[in-house]
């Protein structure tokens, strides 16, 4: 697939590259890395990264902001989103032939061509991957790219703490960090938090609940995020606070914006993936997402987790 992937990127001279809604670092570096790989690979190509712009990822890269007319005669790669509906830019369907690059479970394979890597810690992963596959087919990397994955491999792996790091995540981990790029700065980067929104950790620290069973569910409503001026992408980013919890098996995070409420699901070994495809989610079997529009769904997703928190050993 590798190989076929390299041979369709050779074959067009416009090349548009997506990924999923609402970005973290692996989706931005994905796509950034791969368009920078491509563009020091083949120089003449025309490549653009498109999607909405996510104000805290900007230090990771500016996006393109093209017409549709650009589309006509492209190859479109959507990388890290598992669902089609998740796609930002619903354009990519104006393209000649779409690519899909992924490591969530491949509930929705679209495109003309699919590489699906689950054992992947991320898509960032995946495209220094196809790198090392296609170098001596001409693929190049550049320093901005290895920034990039760096980024999207990091924050996959939450600084590779998570379970899905390996000894292929590692390794290629150590080879990026061979490229001409200040870590120290994109760390400072990635992990540095504004005041108002430590003190919203806190106030979550002081506040969630953690049931018997391991269970643990948090609630951010509208009214608490104007108090804290804090904006529910800002809140996102601190669903991963309750993992150095002791006793904790999985937890939820229920973050309300304008028109529904964004469910958050971690885990530490409950697989809650199903719990969010019930809800019309999905993501990895430990850390997934879904959405609910009203607080008596919200309460239905807690009763579940808390179910699977009970059957788990």
């Amino acid at each position: 697939m590798k190989s076929q992937i390299i041979k369709k990127i050779k074959e067009y001279d416009t090349i548009i590259i997506h990924r999923h809604v609402r970005p973290d670092p692996d989706a931005y570096g994905s796509q950034g890395g791969l368009a920078e790989m491509i563009r020091a690979s083949f120089p003449h190509k025309n490549v653009y990264t498109v999607g909405k712009e996510e104000p805290t990822l900007a230090y990771l890269r500016k996006l393109d902001v093209i017409q549709d007319e650009v589309y006509e005669g492209a190859l479109v790669i959507v990388c890290d989103t598992a669902n089609q509906e998740r796609i930002c830019d619903q354009r990519y369907k104006l393209g000649k032939e779409w690519i899909k690059i992924d490591h969530h479970p491949n509930e929705d394979p679209y495109g003309d061509l699919l590489w699906v890597d689950t054992s992947a810690s991320s898509v960032s992963e995946m495209i220094y991957d196809l790198y090392i596959s296609g170098k001596e087919e001409g693929l190049r990397l550049n320093d901005e790219a290895a920034r990039l994955l760096f980024a999207g491999i990091v924050g996959d792996t939450g600084r590779f703490l998570y379970p899905s790091t390996t000894t292929r995540t590692m390794e290629f981990a150590g080879e990026l960090l061979q490229y001409n790029f200040d870590r120290n700065e994109l760390f400072d980067r990635m992990y540095e938090t504004e005041e108002k929104v430590l003190k919203l950790q806190g106030h979550i620290l002081q506040t969630f609940r953690l049931s018997p069973s391991g269970a643990a569910s948090v609630t951010l409503k509208k009214e608490l995020l104007e108090e804290f001026q804090v904006a529910p992408s800002e809140a996102s980013l601190l669903v991963s606070s309750l993992g150095s919890v002791k006793g904790i098996k999985a937890w939820v995070f229920f973050i309300e914006e304008a028109d529904q409420i964004r469910v958050r699901l971690r885990s530490k070994k409950p697989v809650i993936n199903e719990i969010a495809k019930k809800y019309k989610g999905g993501g990895h079997p430990l850390a997934a997402g879904a959405s609910v529009y009203s607080w008596e769904e919200a309460e239905k997703v807690a009763a579940d987790l808390e179910r699977l928190c009970q059957e788990s050993k």
